[in-house]
């Protein structure tokens, strides 16, 4: 619990001012003689109070008390100076630039408080095999055509992923969110005992799978308890939330410069996962709009078409952008090891300092997003950040890093844009559903890149080409994006899905 406490002497028309409702970052409510509580606000508890003296004819004491606890958990100590100095300082508007455009609820608050910290985890379980998989490889005596085959084959886990957003459809998002989650941790640790590749393979294809509907749901839930201009900024929390968790992987792969086997650390460490995930989760409640959902009692043939030309570009524009940019992550460790040499404490090195500031590309994205619209800034950053990524691997040295650090910056404007136009144009009993297709056919152009970067680099030694040639995709989803996309920005689900209404 915070308190903030102020003295000042005022007039009448002061006095009268500071009586009236705050609606700045928290929106109140009168509740008694001098006292007013919270309407709406990211607090759990909240109350102000007033004590007044008269000191003369026009002259008051005023001492004002205001007292909290925000709904943020566990991410109130990140807040609590920005909460602080809000609550401190009075205003007449709802404008702060580390906030979402619109005021959260308390709800919505703490659900995307839940949210992040689980999506933290399932950001470290999307991430281990990609980071580790060329010192596994290494260990069991592979190249990269191993390597290419493996991450294919584990993308084949998405059919476990489709599979439990189309149950989550029918049984509702918390509980499969969870258990998910937790069985992802558990096949993540088991794939550390791994005596060969393919068993390695064959373990995070099924926690792959899981992770893959885990971070389904996220965002399918924050969309849903989201308000209509602060979705795309949530996906923008989400996305950070997810890169602080893969840049723990990342940091532990110095453990590997001790030892060949360092990299199994890395897949035991995933238990901690289980005791975030289960508290968390025990306190994150069902989606609103899905206990609110009814089914439709007639098919309706226009509704239909409208799902499947939607269902259809989004599956097109999954499949461009998971072609390029999979392998494209999936081989920079071995590129940098192989081809510029680097050891594992310069692969980590090189890993924070260019994808560390990507936070930045994320925060300003969700929030040009919501204000200016996802398609232009979506189309932007997809197009840009992708050249600049491919142009990358053809330097080594600064521009090498530079290339580097300004394509992840670029890219991650695009990323709270194109992220929520999946769970955004789909409606909420078939919403899971959709977005398991689109997660499915994702993964399929994950593997084919794959397989193709795979086998031409291992034919020109080089992964540069291949990449460069991939980079078509993103360009293609680039003009999409102007030309064939909705936009969505300040609109609520129910307008832009009719089944919804």
């Amino acid at each position: 619990m915070t308190t903030i406490s102020s003295t000042s002497v005022c007039n009448n028309a002061e006095l009268d001012q500071i009586r009236q409702p705050r609606t700045d970052i928290v929106a109140e409510r009168p509740d008694g003689s001098d006292r007013w509580v919270c309407l709406e606000g990211p607090f759990r508890v909240y109350r102000r109070t007033l004590r007044v003296r008269q000191n003369g004819p026009d002259q008051y004491h005023v001492t004002e008390t205001t007292t909290y606890k925000l709904a943020v958990v566990p991410w109130g100590w990140l807040l609590h100076f920005p909460i602080r100095h809000a609550i401190a300082h009075r205003t007449t508007h709802y404008r702060y630039w580390w906030a979402p455009p619109d005021r959260l609820s308390q709800r919505a608050a703490t659900v995307l408080a839940l949210l992040a910290g689980i999506q933290l985890v399932d950001g470290y379980l999307g991430t281990v095999l990609s980071q580790t998989i060329t010192f596994a490889a290494e260990e069991f005596g592979h190249g990269n055509r191993a390597q290419g085959i493996v991450q294919s084959v584990v993308r084949a886990g998405v059919l476990i992923a489709l599979g439990t957003a189309v149950i989550a459809d029918k049984r509702g998002r918390r509980s499969l969110l969870i258990s998910a989650g937790i069985v992802s941790c558990c096949f993540t640790v088991i794939g550390g005992l791994s005596p060969n590749l393919w068993v390695l393979g064959g373990s995070q294809l099924v926690a792959r799978g899981l992770s893959t509907a885990l971070g389904v749901l996220i965002v399918i839930v924050a969309v849903e308890e989201m308000p209509a201009q602060s979705r795309a900024w949530a996906a923008s929390v989400l996305t950070l939330s997810a890169g602080l968790g893969s840049g723990i992987a990342v940091l532990l792969l110095r453990i590997i410069d001790f030892s060949e086997y360092g990299w199994r650390l890395i897949y035991f460490a995933s238990f901690f996962g289980v005791m975030v995930i289960a508290p968390l989760g025990k306190r994150l409640p069902e989606s609103q709009r899905f206990v609110a959902a009814v089914p439709p009692k007639t098919a309706n043939h226009a509704l239909s078409k409208l799902r499947q030309s939607r269902l259809l570009l989004l599956a097109v524009s999954a499949f461009l952008l998971a072609i390029y940019w999979a392998p494209a992550s999936g081989f920079r460790n071995d590129f940098l090891k192989d081809e510029r040499g680097f050891s594992g404490a310069d692969i980590s090195s090189f890993t924070l300092t260019t994808a560390t500031p990507i936070g930045i590309g994320i925060l300003i994205g969700g929030y040009l997003a919501e204000k200016h619209g996802r398609r232009r800034v979506g189309a932007f950053g997809v197009a840009l950040g992708a050249t600049l990524n491919s142009a990358s691997y053809f330097f080594e040295g600064i521009p090498l890093w530079s290339l580097t650090l300004l394509g992840g910056i670029t890219a991650a404007l695009a990323v709270p844009a194109v992220a929520v136009y999946g769970p955004e144009l789909f409606g909420t009993l078939n919403r899971g559903r959709s977005n398991g297709v689109l997660a499915t056919v994702g993964v399929l152009g994950s593997a084919l890149g794959f397989n193709f970067v795979g086998e031409l680099s291992d034919r020109l030694s080089t992964v540069a080409p291949a990449i460069a040639l991939l980079t078509i995709g993103p360009l293609v989803v680039a003009c999409l994006l102007l030309l064939c996309f909705p936009e969505t920005s300040g609109l609520e689900l129910e307008e832009l899905n009719p089944e919804d209404s």
